[in-house]
């Protein structure tokens, strides 16, 4: 499937010139050793990874890989069997939030996805010229019963300005700040900084890019249960690759 027939603007319906699947990574939470979804990345259908597809996404045809992005997200999350699916999309490709958000909606009704179990990921390097906009996009998804999130967080100039106006269900912390965190002070104030923001505004913190145990320890002696990263397991197409919870005794509640 590469075109959407009968929803919102010219450009959602245009076809695109080519096709692409998902990779599903895990992300974590080691409170309770379960997973707590996947996350959806962007893949080519020999398994080119997400730059070459990224690479042919233009101003031409953004809104219809928007949809397909998150339509595709949902099947697959659904045949796959995954309990929850985090979907990174496209504020600039947000022409209307209600209108642009029916084929998310259509695709969950269709699988019988709960809403809530649908988390929908901006990035915060991504560049908004609307800030008004984006906030609107997140408070129309909030509404519909989706869980919002903020990726990246940390690696943009702009994070706590997005915060101040419009709070996520979710932060997740770029790997910028979580890599080599058991040796990096300034790093540990940052992230237990974050942290503080985290739990005063009601908002859930997961870290990303966690490739060590030691990094695990340190960030959960921080006080972040949820973990994303290749400590845990790698993208994979098709069925997620499985958790050994045994090889991470570090990460059992003390």
């Amino acid at each position: 499937m590469n075109d959407l027939h009968g929803i919102g603007c010219a450009g959602c319906r245009t076809p695109l010139d080519f096709d692409f699947t998902m990779a599903f990574q895990p992300i974590l939470d080691l409170s309770t050793q379960t997973v707590f979804a996947h996350e959806a990345l962007v893949r080519g259908l020999q398994g080119e990874g997400a730059a070459t597809i990224l690479g042919r996404v233009d101003e031409t045809n953004r809104f219809a890989f928007d949809q397909l992005c998150r339509v595709k997200a949902v099947e697959l999350a659904f045949e796959l069997g995954l309990p929850a699916v985090s979907i990174n999309f496209m504020p600039n490709a947000v022409y209307d939030p209600a209108n642009c958000l029916r084929t998310t909606l259509d695709a969950a009704r269709r699988t019988g996805t709960p809403l809530n179990r649908i988390i929908l990921e901006v990035t915060e390097g991504e560049k908004v010229e609307d800030a008004g906009h984006l906030r609107r996009i997140l408070e129309t998804y909030k509404r519909s019963g989706l869980v919002t999130a903020l990726d990246d967080f940390g690696a943009g100039y702009s994070g706590l300005n997005l915060l101040a106006d419009f709070q996520p269900d979710i932060l997740k912390l770029d790997m910028a700040l979580t890599r080599g965190i058991d040796t990096h002070r300034p790093r540990q104030a940052i992230v237990a900084a974050a942290v503080g923001l985290c739990r005063a505004l009601s908002i859930t913190p997961i870290a990303e890019g966690v490739e060590t145990e030691d990094e695990m320890r340190t960030l959960r002696d921080i006080g972040i249960d949820h973990m994303q990263g290749y400590l845990f397991a790698k993208p994979r197409i098709g069925a997620p690759a499985p958790i050994s919870w045994a090889a991470l005794p570090s990460a059992q509640v003390a």
